[in-house]
């Protein structure tokens, strides 16, 4: 062989060698379950960053950042955003989840008096005659005749069933007249204790009372948990297609013979977990002070006992007042037109105080239900007393609701104590109407006020107590303030930037529950819980929030939902 043969044989075996090399030294791709790709994925980090790709493994986030995540990990399933958006799950605080029996009525999407006594007229036919039919979630300024179903709508389509049917927001029901008769309330009747009896020109009972629901509610018979167990699925899983993917439940009772109890919630959990949003049950207060602290030490667990798919969550709510769904709210000024009437407290300020102190003391959190200034007042008061005679560390303790804006002193002492606020910003898109009604001057203005709570260093997050449960609409009403029905702005300097909303309604909810350093943003090392939409709501005019989808709902990095069409 010549030469220069032997020069080409081994300049080609060294290159040879030399690419064999550069193959051997390529970094192997990371496995990942899940990678999109090719969005704009807006992390709510502390600098809100936006990035275009986020990759999943193990149920958690393991990198954020540009499009060559793609390449740099080999995913289960890959899925190109094409320019779409990825935010945080939503986190809804306050929502209120129970499953329902054969004999209830979802009256939510109910649009007239006409259409609500069709459907009693069919449950009517359904149950048969002297069955009780229960049904909730009806709104007059949502019905076309504007006004409240009454006694005489319901005879009319039910003369042979006891009927009661619960407002929207829970702070009312109306019942026929054979429900009246069976609960013996006639003209005679005097309002109940912390209640009202609504009653027509004539003095006689219109069927509607106000925050005493019970007085029907105690004859209907008691579902057993089998009874409601596949509804109570359906309505946790629902949440998803909102892209809720943490739900903080109100006012779940202990005792594991109630249909709705915590033992419900654990069996759900056992058989479903993995396929629904994550909760955190709040938990009724079992009684007065003395039987709450005995019915808790025999509960035996308390806040935060659990995992990161289901906890046990706060005292909640615990009422201090009613609401203006009745209208019961307590408030330190006269209702508009109705000299002399100011709602109703739930509790005393001594009983108020006590309990607070007995669950403060055995390690509990409280998110007590208060909605007028008063009520809010009251709350804080008894809150600072407690934090003060015993304090303690991190307790998170919070306001459910907080729909006025209390004296300043209250707020200065709610900053001072770190007492933070659950509240719900769609109260002003969705009862324009009551407050219109019931509030007068800067009380209407600064109804369920954002900005100055704020301002005053007060913590602060979202959630929707099923008025509706759509996250769009509180994130609408919160940088909008606007009336559902007038369009009206109140108190446009409560409204807040739609980055602040989104904050409020992701990452501060987590908070609440002593989960913000392993969810609520899309950072490396956080739960991959998130939401793809097909607009940025950072750019979108605030108007098509309130039509705003979502296309998925990521929990864990498994997609729960995912939308086909409409």
């Amino acid at each position: 062989m010549d030469l220069s043969r032997r020069k080409f044989l081994g300049a080609l075996g060294a290159a040879s060698l030399s690419g064999s090399s550069n193959i051997e030294a390529q970094p192997q791709k990371e496995p990942a379950d899940l990678v999109l790709y090719n969005g704009k994925v807006v992390t709510v980090d502390d600098a809100f960053s936006v990035r275009n790709a986020i990759a999943v493994r193990d149920g958690h986030i393991v990198a954020v950042g540009g499009n060559d995540l793609q390449n740099r990990f080999n995913a289960t399933r890959a899925i190109d955003l094409h320019g779409r958006t990825v935010l945080p799950g939503f986190n809804d605080t306050h929502v209120h989840l129970t499953g329902q029996s054969r004999r209830y009525i979802d009256l939510i999407n109910t649009k007239s008096l006409a259409q609500l006594k069709d459907q009693v007229r069919e449950k009517a036919r359904e149950l048969g005659p002297k069955e009780w039919i229960t049904g909730a979630g009806w709104d007059e300024y949502q019905m076309a005749e504007k006004r409240l179903p009454l006694r005489a709508d319901l005879d009319e389509a039910a003369p042979d069933n006891p009927v009661v049917l619960t407002r929207a927001g829970g702070h009312s029901s109306v019942g026929n007249s054979k429900a009246l008769e069976l609960a013996d309330i006639n003209r005679a009747t005097p309002d109940p204790e912390r209640g009202l009896i609504e009653r027509d020109v004539k003095g006689e009972p219109n069927g509607v009372i106000r925050e005493r629901s019970d007085l029907y509610y105690r004859l209907v018979p008691k579902d057993r948990p089998e009874d409601v167990r596949e509804s109570l699925f359906e309505k946790v899983h629902a949440q998803l297609r909102l892209g809720i993917t943490s739900v903080m439940v109100a006012n779940t009772p202990i005792d594991p013979t109630l249909a709705n109890s915590w033992a419900q919630w654990e069996a759900l959990y056992q058989a479903h977990g993995a396929d629904l949003p994550r909760a955190a049950v709040q938990i009724q207060w079992p009684g007065d002070a003395k039987t709450g602290e005995a019915k808790l030490r025999e509960f035996g667990r308390k806040t935060g006992a659990g995992d990161d798919r289901l906890r046990i969550g706060s005292i909640g709510e615990m009422f201090a007042d009613g609401g203006f769904t009745g209208p019961t709210a307590y408030t330190l000024n006269d209702y508009k037109g109705m000299p002399g009437f100011r709602g109703r407290a739930m509790l005393t300020p001594v009983e108020m105080h006590a309990n607070i102190e007995a669950g403060h003391k055995l390690g509990w959190q409280f998110g007590i239900h208060a909605i007028g200034d008063a009520a809010i007042a009251m709350t804080v008061d008894a809150y600072d007393r407690v934090l003060h005679d015993f304090p303690r560390q991190d307790h998170r303790h919070y306001l459910s609701h907080f729909s006025m804006m209390p004296p300043d002193r209250t707020m200065q002492v709610m900053a001072k104590d770190k007492i933070l606020i659950a509240q719900q910003p769609n109260f002003t898109y969705t009862l324009e109407g009551r407050y219109v009604e019931t509030l007068q001057s800067w009380h209407l203005t600064s109804n369920n006020p954002i900005a100055t709570p704020i301002k005053h260093g007060i913590f602060m997050a979202f959630g929707s107590d099923n008025l509706p449960i759509g996250p769009m609409v509180g994130l609408y009403a919160a940088v909008t303030r606007k009336g559902m029905n007038s369009g009206n702005a109140y108190g446009p300097e409560e409204a807040v930037s739609i980055k602040d909303a989104i904050r409020m309604y992701t990452r501060n909810g987590a908070y609440l529950t002593w989960e913000d350093k392993t969810k609520g943003t899309l950072e490396h090392g956080r739960l991959a819980d998130m939401i793809v939409l097909p607009e940025d709501p950072l750019t979108i005019a605030p108007e098509k929030l309130l039509n705003l989808k979502v296309d998925m709902s990521i929990v864990g990095g498994k997609v729960l939902y995912e939308r086909t069409s409409g």
